[in-house]
């Protein structure tokens, strides 16, 4: 492993699916990580592992409320990101964007660190413009029901561009598109788990609409790879920057695949459309591969294999059931 200069980096929602991965990241390259979470949708069993390292430390903290700690570099990933999840407490949801973004950019304004926000394709709402490109403004219900994560993100990232204009400060925005793999909660409501879940159950996959609505589903590693690359890239580039897979299939495509590859005894299940599903979404990576050097590496075979693989694994051992 190359040299690297020890940063001290805070990562909020560091017990969740994607803040688990960073942290093993980033101990992995010499630094010290300081995990922050409520634990609302984050679990134990994903930092577990790590409690031991000595360059990790664990804290339960909810990113609503102020954090006085001295840091080297924030990426704010605090936030419920399936819809399960934050249509539960949509209130909470926005606050969780909106506030937690004031506080993580007062800290980062007070101690002088870089800041990278966890932002979404969400922003695209129902986009009009296939692929999505960053230029692309958004076809977006402002009050609907996916509009607490869809418009506290979209804030987010006003407040972090205003922070950079008024204060100065070194920002990053990450726009992530639909990621899967290891460390998914098992019944957060996204389709990846949602389908393996089912089909290991040897249940109905259920598909919301015709099936015929698309995604584009990154691997994990390869989302990790693009956020560390993105902090790590000039402080002129501050995004927003897509980061995820071009790969597009269907709802219909994804659940086909997976009753193959788990040679599933399911049958599918239509149910109805949901309220402001998207009905396409791609991202288009030209910037995230010219600015950064980054293209997703990780096929969704080989993605999916890992997947299931974890979740196997997950129903056969003990302490299943999250923390």
């Amino acid at each position: 492993m190359k040299e690297v200069h020890c940063k001290r980096i805070l990562v909020t929602g560091g017990a969740g699916f994607l803040g688990s991965h960073l942290c093993r990241l980033l101990l992995a390259q010499g630094h010290d990580v300081l995990c922050a979470d409520n634990f609302y949708t984050g679990c134990k069993r994903n930092i577990a592992a790590l409690l031991a390292h000595p360059g990790f430390e664990l804290l339960r903290h909810d990113v609503t409320f102020p954090l006085y700690v001295e840091v080297d570099e924030i990426y704010n990933l605090a936030c419920p990101a399936s819809p399960l999840h934050y249509q539960f407490d949509p209130v909470q949801t926005t606050k969780t964007s909106v506030h937690g973004a004031i506080n993580m950019l007062g800290l980062a304004k007070r101690v002088k660190a870089g800041i990278l926000q966890a932002s979404t394709s969400e922003v695209y709402g129902d986009p009009e413009h296939h692929p999505q490109a960053e230029r692309y403004y958004g076809n977006v219900n402002p009050i609907g029901l996916r509009s607490c994560y869809d418009e506290g993100k979209r804030c987010a990232e006003t407040l972090f561009m205003d922070y950079r204009r008024q204060h100065k400060l070194r920002i990053k925005i990450a726009r992530i598109f639909n990621t899967y793999g290891p460390n998914m909660h098992p019944n957060d409501g996204r389709v990846v788990s949602n389908f393996i879940v089912q089909a290991l159950d040897n249940v109905p996959i259920t598909i919301y609409g015709d099936g015929r609505q698309t995604r584009s589903f990154c691997y994990v590693d390869d989302l990790i790879d693009g956020l560390e690359r993105l902090m790590c890239s000039p402080d002129e580039l501050c995004g927003p920057v897509n980061l995820g897979n071009p790969d597009e299939c269907s709802m219909l495509e994804l659940a086909e695949t997976i009753l193959d590859m788990t040679r599933s005894r399911s049958t599918i299940a239509f149910l109805p459309a949901l309220a402001d599903d998207p009905v396409r979404r791609r991202p288009d990576i030209a910037l995230a591969a010219r600015a950064l050097g980054w293209e997703p590496q990780v096929g969704m075979r080989e993605g999916l294999g890992r997947t299931i693989d974890y979740f196997r694994q997950l129903r056969a051992g003990p302490g299943q059931a999250a923390s």
